[in-house]
């Protein structure tokens, strides 16, 4: 297994270093046999409220990416809250496949989706701000701020597939294109072990 340590407006010692690759050569036995790459990026906050330190560990195999984050004032303390999530998320997963392992795409259709109109207030009558170009994107006075962009090439995936990326990333919803329709699709976490989807077509 490779295992990549980087580290974003610091310095990753070689005693960390070396800590995260002996935890990860024992940890990712036990998480996951088929894992080929392992990385692991250490990132210093920004702004006044936010942890001294911010580990983000990914998992690279033939399957799935698992990743998982953890903060604290402690780049050890980050590493091992990160190594932490990835356990649940895996467990989460698995037992997801377990217990769901009858779902079918027609189960979530039914589930309800709020799809009414978002109102937005009328503009105030003042004097035009500036605009910017962000990240490709024309921001006019202070926002809305692009703080980070991000691009993935993904296959298309069933719904039990993307199902079981979005347990493993750890995030609340996960994007994928639907293998069945074609469709730009959004699955996401309800209450407890509910899921809900949603499905995008695209029109002139």
């Amino acid at each position: 297994m490779e295992i990549i340590i980087s580290g974003r407006r610091m310095t990753v010692t070689e005693d960390v270093r070396q800590m995260v690759i002996d935890r990860l050569e024992r940890e990712v036995e036990r998480l996951s046999d088929q894992v080929q790459r392992a990385e692991v990026e250490f990132s210093a906050g920004e702004g006044k409220n936010a942890p001294v330190t911010t580990v983000e560990i990914t998992l690279r195999s033939k399957g799935p990416v698992v990743r998982a984050a953890g903060a604290a004032d402690d780049k050890r303390v980050a590493f091992e809250a990160a190594v932490d999530k990835l356990r649940t998320q895996l467990r989460r997963a698995a037992d997801r496949r377990k217990t769901r392992r009858g779902l079918r795409a027609q189960n979530l259709a039914s589930l309800p989706i709020n799809d009414a109109p978002m109102s937005i207030p009328p503009a105030k009558d003042e004097a035009k701000p500036d605009t910017h170009m962000v990240a490709g994107v024309e921001v006019t006075g202070d926002g809305p701020l692009v703080v980070r962009e991000k691009n993935f090439t993904s296959p298309k995936l069933t719904l039990g597939q993307a199902l079981d990326e979005l347990e493993l990333v750890g995030h609340d919803f996960f994007l994928y294109v639907d293998a069945a329709t074609g469709l730009p699709s959004v699955v996401y976490h309800r209450k407890a072990y509910d899921y809900g989807v949603i499905h995008l077509t695209v029109t002139d």
